[in-house]
């Protein structure tokens, strides 16, 4: 197995924000590197699961590298080809509509025109309330999108939130290799 340059993107799901972390320590216990970028919100946010603080703290120890958090520090990722292969993970029902529509104006939307403007592969892993819903569409017209892949995903609570989707975090790495 290949080590991979890898970009993980993280989104405002932070009730998914553990399951990402523990996704993020076994790509680099695998020999991987791994660049932690934050959205605005995940960059600022605090809630119930964490403060952004702690977040950006543990993704430091993790991954020994400081999260990019800004749009300028995230636009050289394609000029510089500074990654293999970039996971937006978790991706949110908002930056799919971002990414569908073409609209950079976060750190992880830019991070994924920059990335895509080389040619170079995005992976998805949605996590979403609305991902049967609204953001449907959006995920049909990213599927049909150049260089733009999915991370297996499943209803997280069918009875409660029928519209909700959420990828099946352990399948990060294999979406990654694929």
């Amino acid at each position: 197995m290949e080590n991979l340059r890898i970009g993980i993107a993280l989104c405002g799901s932070f009730c998914t924000f553990s399951r990402i972390m523990e996704q993020i320590r076994a790509l680099i216990d695998t020999g991987h590197s791994v660049t932690p970028i934050l959205s605005f919100h995940a960059a600022q946010t605090d809630t119930r699961f964490g403060t952004a603080e702690a977040w950006k703290a543990q993704l430091r120890e993790i991954t020994g590298r400081e999260p990019l958090c800004s749009l300028p520090t995230v636009e050289p990722i394609g000029p510089k080809a500074l990654f293999d292969v970039l996971a937006v993970a978790p991706c949110t029902g908002t930056t799919l509509g971002l990414l569908a529509n073409g609209i950079s104006n976060t750190p992880v939307t830019l991070a994924v025109k920059s990335h895509l403007r080389c040619g170079r592969p995005v992976v998805l892993a949605v996590s979403t309330n609305d991902a049967l819903g609204a953001s449907m569409r959006n995920i049909a017209q990213l599927k049909n999108a150049k260089n733009i892949f999915f991370v297996p995903m499943a209803q997280d609570d069918p009875a409660e939130k029928p519209n909700s989707l959420v990828a099946n975090f352990s399948q990060l790495e294999p979406a990654i290799q694929a």
